[in-house]
């Protein structure tokens, strides 16, 4: 037991240490190159849940609403807009409303509107007609009874009963939005997002690789201009890789490999 909480601490130390720990300057341009312990075993966003499955894939999605990154604990006033400007709950505080941003675009060009949402809580429900192979979400949203599009940039979330921490499900890496246009199978082989990264390539057991976006929503984002995840399951392989990157050339130690 020792021996494997020991093997997580590592793992985690080791991860933070490849992808520089903490945020530095901000400045347009470059690869971050990140590693990762674990090859998912697809691109499906809603099969995922682990960090190693999990994290590549946040970036190429976006949420209704999203945790503050900048705030050491997630609370409901951290929870900041993401595709919804604006949401208000009704007087009974079982409805939720979220008013959409307009104009953003999915990977592939096609604009996203209130049905993306619907069709997103159809795959987290279960209640699609392609459903995803297994749902580790469904069970977060025991409380929901539907989710219906007011206009194609409004929609409404109505609960069985009150749930005033709500949100809070919807802000976290869970609740990405996906594509009406793609099912599930083709979100494993290909995710399309709104996302500041877009989808390049996955080799099993070797690498993920994501592009800038050139048309995000975001003014001026993404600042990187590719992410590259190396998958190396062994903990003594990736500290080895590391150290020999970081003793190639005197630049190297610079280099987040």
């Amino acid at each position: 037991m020792i021996r494997a909480v020991r093997g997580v601490a590592a793992a985690t130390a080791l991860a933070l240490v490849l992808t520089g720990g903490s945020a530095s300057a901000q400045k347009a341009g470059g690869i971050l190159r990140v590693y990762g312990a674990d090859s998912p075993p697809g691109l499906n966003i809603y099969e995922q849940a682990t960090p190693w499955g999990q994290g590549p894939l946040m970036a190429v999605y976006n949420n209704l609403i999203l945790f503050d990154q900048r705030e050491p604990q997630i609370r409901l006033e951290s929870i900041k807009p993401d595709l919804a400007t604006k949401w208000e709950w009704n007087e009974e505080g079982t409805e939720l409303t979220f008013t959409l941003r307009q104009g953003v675009k999915w990977h592939d060009g096609q604009p996203f509107t209130a049905t993306d949402v619907l069709c997103t809580i159809d795959l987290q429900l279960d209640r699609a007609k392609d459903k995803v192979r297994f749902n580790p979400r469904k069970s977060s949203f025991k409380n929901l009874e539907s989710v219906t599009a007011d206009n194609d940039y409004q929609v409404t979330f109505h609960l069985k009963r009150r749930q005033p921490a709500f949100p809070t499900l919807l802000a976290g890496g869970f609740s990405a939005i996906t594509p009406c246009h793609q099912t599930p199978d083709q979100m494993r082989q290909h995710p399309i997002g709104t996302g500041p990264f877009k989808f390049v390539e996955f080799k099993p057991n070797e690498y993920i690789k994501l592009a800038r976006n050139p048309d995000y929503w975001k003014p001026d984002r993404p600042y990187l201009d590719a992410i590259e995840y190396t998958i190396i399951r062994d903990l003594a392989t990736a500290v080895l890789a590391f150290n020999a990157a970081n003793s190639t050339s005197p630049e190297a130690s610079h280099r987040r490999w």
